[in-house]
């Protein structure tokens, strides 16, 4: 009841949060990796003993090969990732990252990305986001097809799709942060975690709006009068202590995955802790808050 009561402070954090996340975008931008702008992939493997990142780092720079990122695989691979290779540097490849034979490499996988399937890539990815948000406006206007008073079913729809925006925009800007200051890239592992915490959101606040809906049918079969600030306020009272619960087992799981998983999945695991910790909020300090607010404003 409190947090639908003043609401008006929920929606300046809100705001504020967002409003950083856009400055985020704006000022750093997103690095997208060769999935998306097409380069070459070389995984490579050390037998014996695997070198620092630094002296890997170092000799590709020496070989001339820029814009890289190197990337931990298990206990003796790094993943490299870096712009279409030259003939003579793929050629060497093998020879550069072993270091003129102090730290021997294998070459197990070397694939080249032309920027053809990074495009393709990329606008599958804008129609998988967009599919999901019409499939889930759609979904819930019609389960709340019968909930017509005082919130029409498309409010409730419209309503999930702002909340869900906020859980898009929230890790987008963090990640723009992040990629500034450590050179994290947005790969196709980035978009599969902002679809994963759109899914697991939406769970969230479909579960408040079940209630809402649930306790407006007691009222109306009881001819039990109650505003609906009131009614919304209880639902939410009633549900939140099984969101936070929720939300806090996965977070646990995806803080164990970021400190003692594999370094390739790092960056994944840090976009949905940030993406789950966005949608629980939203779910309940800005769904159910909204929906109030849209009632009084139609109502007024």
């Amino acid at each position: 009841m409190i947090i639908v009561k003043h609401r008006n402070i929920f929606f300046a954090v809100t705001g504020l949060i967002v409003l950083l996340s856009i400055v985020s975008v704006f000022a750093f931008g997103l690095k997208p990796s060769l999935d998306f702008t097409g380069g070459t992939l070389v995984q490579v493997t050390y037998p014996n003993t695997r070198p620092a990142p630094d002296l890997v780092g170092q000799a590709l720079t020496g070989a001339g090969i820029t814009g890289y990122s190197i990337r931990e695989a298990g206990d003796k691979d790094y993943i490299i990732r870096a712009p279409n290779l030259t003939p003579v540097q793929r050629s060497s490849i093998a020879e550069i990252v072993s270091g003129g034979d102090v730290y021997r490499g294998t070459i197990t996988q070397l694939n080249e990305i032309g920027p053809t399937i990074g495009t393709e890539l990329r606008n599958k990815s804008y129609l998988a986001l967009a599919l999901v948000l019409l499939c889930i406006l759609l979904f819930i206007a019609f389960a709340f097809r019968k909930v017509s008073r005082p919130v029409s079913s498309w409010v409730y729809g419209l309503i999930a799709l702002v909340t869900l925006l906020h859980d898009v925009i929230v890790p987008v800007g963090f990640f723009a942060l992040l990629g500034h200051l450590t050179g994290a890239e947005v790969d196709t592992l980035f978009v599969t975690a902002v679809l994963t915490v759109l899914g697991f959101s939406i769970h969230d606040t479909i579960v408040v709006f079940d209630r809402v809906r649930e306790n407006l049918r007691i009222n109306h079969d009881h001819n039990k009068k109650e505003s609906f600030e009131d009614t919304a306020g209880r639902s939410l009272n009633q549900t939140i202590v099984r969101s936070i619960n929720t939300s806090l087992t996965v977070v646990i799981t995806l803080l164990i995955l970021y400190f003692i998983g594999p370094a390739s999945t790092r960056d994944f695991a840090l976009t949905l802790l940030v993406g789950i910790v966005a949608g629980t909020y939203s779910s309940i300090a800005l769904a159910t808050p909204l929906l109030v607010a849209v009632e009084k404003w139609r109502r007024a």
